[in-house]
């Protein structure tokens, strides 16, 4: 069964008609696998470079590079009689959103699903050896797809992510309906609608990098100077940050604050180009933020601060060990049953009945629903005679965007 995927044809696809022909002889399907292929391990800003799809009988290579938008394809997967399958839908959906404003509602991701099901193994290649025992070659995994022309070995690369995934939706929905477990799959599936990039605070995007927070408030102030300078070279250039100069060197030259090229050359990592190219630039950004008055140094936000509650580690701990036992029960990630972050917005809300729990929006419905009983017990200890429930929602100024947040982190 190896060899099915190196003897499936395909069809690639770099013309207008030739899309609009194939988008007509689908316009019956109720259900499409999809997937992307970006560059941003290449390019300053990722776009989709093809896209690649599958029907029951029919499997395709867009690209979209000649093309532009193709508008038929985009009405036939916004569909809401079109059940769309993804395997890890979040940045696919990111990127249809920003190149062509595709909104696509409903959706089955094998990722998730995957995970619903207890595995340990959630990669397509992981999955496709399970059910299929088909092995992906990986050598084009960082791959440019942004080249032209692209290589036969390439596209056909590309389109086995595809090719399996409506027969991998297939048995994967059978397990879950199974286990139970398809209501759970469609509540996560749900709150993948509408996913797009926040909008960023100009000038903040420093704050993100990680280690920044590790740096005095001088050292922030420079970095506020050499990041913006780095996304401006590379998309100049139109080539991924890290390919201009890596984070771990804005760092460093953030905490040396160098004052000459053979200082800055010393950088442990610094690209040479770079230097004899712009050194001068960077040695520019850092007077720049060594010149910034102690009045107008930048710093991190504030966090949201919760009234001062001596109870509330042991209540976080006392969830902890309940959501450990359920997980155990269930043969699931317990960080997929129920992820720090909603834990503790439980033991801030401290719920003395199932009720109350059900009010605790961060929640998932079906996580209340196999928790509700256990987390509940598990606070009885912990709550004060007469009641005292904390107020669920944080102080003014912090926000809680559930279904922004991976349900999936410990």
């Amino acid at each position: 069964m190896a060899e099915r995927a190196k003897t499936a044809s395909f069809e690639y696809l770099d013309t207008v008609p030739a899309v609009d022909r194939l988008t007509a002889g689908i316009a019956g399907v109720t259900e499409l696998a999809l997937d992307t292929e970006g560059a941003s391990f290449h390019r300053f800003i990722d776009r989709i470079y093809l896209l690649q799809l599958s029907t029951r009988d029919r499997h395709a290579v867009i690209d979209p590079l000649p093309i532009g938008t193709p508008a038929g394809l985009g009405a036939l997967l916004e569909s809401p009689d079109v059940e769309i399958v993804f395997h890890d839908a979040d940045y696919d959906l990111r990127l249809l959103q920003q190149d062509y404003g595709w909104q696509i509602t409903r959706i089955f991701d094998t990722r998730i699903a995957a995970q619903l099901l207890g595995f340990t193994a959630f990669g397509l290649a992981a999955l496709l050896e399970r059910y299929f025992e088909v092995k992906l070659d990986k050598k084009h995994q960082r791959a440019d797809w942004s080249m032209r022309p692209l290589t036969a070995d390439m596209l056909d690369y590309a389109a086995q992510d595809t090719r399996f995934l409506l027969e991998l939706k297939d048995k994967m929905s059978a397990e879950l309906e199974r286990m139970g477990r398809m209501a759970w799959a469609r509540e996560e599936f749900s709150l993948l609608e509408g996913t797009r990039w926040a909008d960023e605070a100009p000038g903040q995007g420093f704050l993100k990098l990680k280690g920044a927070r590790d740096l005095n408030r001088r050292e922030l102030a420079v970095l506020r100077e050499l990041v913006p300078w780095r996304d401006e070279v590379a998309g100049q250039m139109d080539r991924a940050t890290f390919r201009v100069l890596g984070n771990e060197q804005l760092l460093d030259i953030a905490r040396t604050q160098p004052s000459t090229r053979d200082v800055l050359g010393k950088i442990k990592g610094m690209p040479r180009g770079i230097l004899d190219q712009r050194g001068n630039e960077l040695l520019d950004a850092v007077k720049r933020g060594l010149a910034v008055p102690e009045s107008d140094l930048p710093k991190f936000p504030r966090a949201a601060r919760w009234d001062r509650d001596p109870d509330f580690d042991a209540r976080v701990t006392a969830l902890k060990t309940a959501r450990d036992a359920a997980a155990k029960r269930l043969a699931l990630d317990p960080g997929v049953l129920c992820s720090r972050d909603r834990m503790e917005a439980v033991a801030r809300r401290n719920p003395a009945t199932i009720e109350e729990l059900g009010e605790v929006t961060e929640l998932r419905r079906w996580q209340a629903g196999e928790l509700a009983e256990a987390f509940v017990a598990a606070l009885a200890p912990h709550r004060k005679p007469g009641g005292g429930v904390p107020p669920a929602t944080p102080p003014h100024g912090a926000e809680v965007v559930a279904a922004a947040q991976s349900p999936y982190r410990e």
